[in-house]
């Protein structure tokens, strides 16, 4: 459903990485690590789209992504960035109706299943209590948690996320989590950046590490993230402890 062929990532005027192959078919997720600077960023912008490969291709079944308009892979890709800093006091809900513009007409006015889907986004995160409030008067944490609503409200079958779970206190970050699992389970292709190893090893079938830009390993979580590709990736020792039932957490030593 995504691939990436033969990729290499960046802008105008500079490189930021290259190598990144892969595929992920529906039902899918993706972990992307790296220090800060690795170029996760960078990639997650080019397989949406935003910035154009430098080489080889992003492909949606088979269709390169450059051949698509913005208002189809609007329909194809939801994003979720890294930080959102709003200009307009927008409702929450207003916020995460705008995830439906790419079902509605140009002109049209969001009906009664676009407010259906965005209060069930809402819901399932936790925040539907914040509907009505001004998005400028949410705390960091909660306007992450309603632009991840807008971007399930957009229903596209690829979710992308930068740092999902960034300035989210603990139960939001489970909460957040626990629906990118449920959304894996009904065949959407999940890829998102992280710098929580544990969340790669515990929500996601596959990581790439990536080391100044190149990809370090791509495999399952529990055999990419070994205490040795860790260390390399976080010039830190950690080691790898047994919780329960076959699922490990990371642990710096």
């Amino acid at each position: 459903m995504l691939a990436a062929r033969s990729l290499a990532f960046g802008f105008t005027s500079r490189e930021v990485g290259r190598d990144v192959d892969f595929t992920l078919a529906s039902g899918e997720s993706l972990a992307i690590l790296g220090a800060n600077g690795a170029g996760k960023s960078t990639l997650l912008r080019t397989l949406l789209g935003v910035l154009p490969p430098r080489a080889g291709r992003v492909e949606i079944d088979d269709v390169p992504i450059a051949s698509l308009s913005a208002s189809a892979r609007a329909t194809r890709i939801a994003y979720v960035a890294q930080q959102h800093t709003p200009a307009y006091a927008f409702t929450v809900l207003e916020s995460v109706l705008m995830g439906r513009a790419a079902h509605l007409g140009v002109f049209a006015r969001p009906g009664r299943i676009d407010r259906e889907r965005a209060h069930a986004a809402l819901a399932a995160l936790g925040i539907d209590a914040l509907a009505s409030r001004p998005i400028t008067e949410l705390s960091g944490g909660e306007r992450q948690l309603a632009m991840i609503a807008r971007a399930l409200a957009q229903q596209a079958p690829i979710l992308i996320l930068d740092e999902p779970t960034a300035n989210l206190d603990f139960g939001h970050r489970a909460r957040v989590l626990r629906e990118l699992d449920r959304l894996r389970a009904t065949g959407l292709t999940i890829v998102f950046a992280t710098h929580e190893p544990d969340h790669a090893l515990a929500h996601a079938d596959r990581a790439l590490l990536l080391a100044d830009g190149r990809p370090l390993v791509l495999d399952t979580p529990l055999r990419a993230l070994t205490p040795a590709n860790l260390e390399r990736l976080y010039a830190t020792p950690i080691r790898l402890v047994h919780v329960e039932n076959g699922r490990y957490a990371c642990v710096a030593t």
